[in-house]
């Protein structure tokens, strides 16, 4: 080593396109692939060649290789040592080829599960725990387990469920972990939970998921360059995880599948799981993409709350309107050349917050979605509220993003819960919780509700009797309401959503344009956008656009009510 004695270990900057690319061409030489990382370290020559590296993702040891000229100098200890000191947790996981084992020993890693082409190790004791925690849930008598991402949860699943408790006695559901599905693992985990009947509750365990089974450290595919062949190892290695440790703390029950006619991987790991273990695999329910937490996730992508209810237990309908929720503020987020407002290509009006900052907002308040719509009251509905803006605040770094769409919203979301499945009943629920809240919110104050509550106490009166029937009139055909010019800059569906936030605009007294430039000139934004949906062009609202950022008008609450509109829209 003695070449390499005064080298340093060197961070390697990712985001810079010449650096990323020096490592590709590094690993690629190494027989691997480059992956999403937080930090790559290396060691390099006196010209600058990468010798070593070693990349770490989360609390996974990533893009491991030494160049075949230096692979006897002994650099990947060092190097290694340096990454684990920088993650300075207690447990880290590598996968990496078999070569490598003895260096990984030496630094205190255990092995976990093998393949021909790979390995997993771990130096912490996660594994062991979480064994211990599974050998806990053991009960007597014939068992089995299924091991599901649900989605989310449909009643395929339910099917599923009871298809395999005819072949046991108790049932162990381990939901995949890993946060890379549409519906993260803390919607999913109560998913599950409350979907299993009340009939077989009894005999059924719904453990906590892992990092151990189905998840980005048991599926890399990060070493190997033919992805075909990365899929089956990777496969591979995590059957054998499950035979060596999983199944044997919970007493070696059978593995339960439902069968893969459409997707091919899927298709293939049921496959390797029954010539490599006790497994059993059960005819999906209907036909192959007819109950799917796929085809519930189109329906969702559609907006239409009722075609993805129709596949999923009434259980799962609070988490589909969560998603709706998301939906429509990203929907009204990612809409271009919004008057004042912020947009993917600019931050309109506002000096404190830009497109980066309304998708920390709107991730900040997701998880409180589904609450609310649970809430069983006033009581229960109005901390979460209070909750969700602490969310978005600490998310932001203080800035308001979304106040008025939590209020709104949160408003919708437990109305459609408590049984407003139309339009009629949607409105006369608002008034009623708002009502509520307004009461409990008062401070003996004899002031009469302004702006949002206002709206809101009203059942969002607008909404109903103008918004929304503009809306639906203006996605009937493509010639669209008032719609004079139309080019590619902006697409139809986008242009529909710029009508129906101008109908707004122009309808709406908005507290947020009243707070910037005051009454007078907000009662002339209301009429310029009145004239603009008459007479619509891009030309025109592109001006609008630079002319609104420079006076700092911003129009917030009609960029609430759009992504409220949108919400509507899709649940009744």
């Amino acid at each position: 080593m003695e070449a390499y004695e005064r080298m340093n270990i060197q961070e390697v900057p990712l985001s810079s396109p010449f650096f990323r690319k020096k490592v590709e061409r590094f690993l690629e030489s190494n027989g691997l692939r480059m992956e999403a990382l937080d930090l790559y370290l290396t060691l390099q020559d006196a010209d600058g060649e990468i010798l070593a590296g070693a990349g770490l993702s989360g609390d996974v040891l990533k893009c491991v290789a030494v160049s075949k000229q230096a692979r006897s100098e002994g650099l990947l200890a060092p190097l290694l040592s340096q990454l684990i000191q920088r993650h300075g947790a207690a447990s880290l996981k590598v996968f990496t080829k078999p070569e490598y084992e003895t260096v990984f020993q030496s630094l205190g890693f255990k092995l976990l599960a093998r393949t021909p082409l790979a390995i997993l190790m771990e130096n912490g004791r996660g594994l062991e725990q979480y064994c211990a925690y599974l050998s806990g849930l053991r009960r007597p008598g014939r068992a089995g387990v299924i091991i599901l991402n649900a989605n989310p949860f449909t009643l395929g699943h339910q099917y599923l469920i009871s298809k395999a408790l005819e072949q046991v006695d108790t049932l162990y559901l381990i939901p995949v972990r890993e946060d890379l599905s549409v519906f993260p693992y803390a919607e999913r985990l109560p998913m599950i939970r409350a979907g299993v009947p009340a009939e077989v509750a009894g005999r059924v365990v719904v453990a906590e998921g892992s990092a151990y089974q189905i998840s980005a450290a048991t599926f890399p595919t990060y070493f190997l360059k033919d992805l075909s062949e990365a899929a089956e190892t990777q496969m591979r290695l995590d059957i054998d995880l499950y035979t060596r440790h999983i199944a044997p703390a919970l007493g070696n029950p059978t593995r339960l599948v439902g069968s893969e006619p459409i997707d091919a991987l899927t298709k293939r790991y049921n496959v390797l799981l029954q010539e490599h273990t006790s497994c059993i695999e059960i005819p999906r329910l209907g036909t192959p993409d007819a109950v799917s937490a796929s085809a519930v996730r189109a329906a969702l992508d559609r907006g239409s709350f009722r075609e993805a209810a129709a596949l999923c237990p009434e259980s799962t309908w609070p988490y589909l309107l969560a998603h709706l929720a998301e939906r429509a503020l990203r929907l009204e987020l990612d809409l271009p050349m919004k008057p004042g407002l912020v947009c993917p290509d600019s931050s309109g009006a506002h000096t404190d917050m830009d497109y980066g900052t309304m998708r920390k907002g709107i991730a900040a308040i997701r998880p409180f979605f589904a609450p609310m719509a649970l809430a069983a009251s006033v009581e229960a509905l109005r901390p979460l509220g209070i909750e969700a803006e602490k969310a978005m605040l600490a998310a932001t770094g203080g800035v308001n993003t979304h106040r008025g769409a939590i209020f709104c919203l949160g408003l919708a979301l437990n109305a459609w819960a408590q049984g407003a499945h139309n339009v009629q009943l949607m409105q006369s629920s608002l008034g009623k919780i708002a009502q509520g809240i307004y009461a409990k919110s008062q401070n003996n104050s004899n002031l009469p509700p302004r702006g949002a509550m206002a709206l809101a106490l009203s059942g969002y009166r607008p909404l109903f009797e103008d918004w929304l029937p503009f809306y639906h009139g203006d996605t009937l055909g493509p010639s669209g309401l008032g719609m004079t010019k139309k080019t590619s800059v902006i697409p139809s569906e986008a242009s529909v959503s710029h009508r129906l936030l101008l109908k707004i605009m122009s309808t709406l007294d908005d507290t947020c344009v009243v707070k910037r430039v005051g009454q007078q000139r907000a009662e002339e934004v209301k009429k310029e956008a009145g004239e603009l949906l008459k007479d619509f062009s891009e030309e025109k609202l592109e001006k609008m656009c630079e002319r609104y950022a420079a006076e700092g008008i911003s129009p917030g609450g009609a960029a609430d009510m759009l992504a409220l509109t949108i919400f509507i829209d899709s649940i009744i």
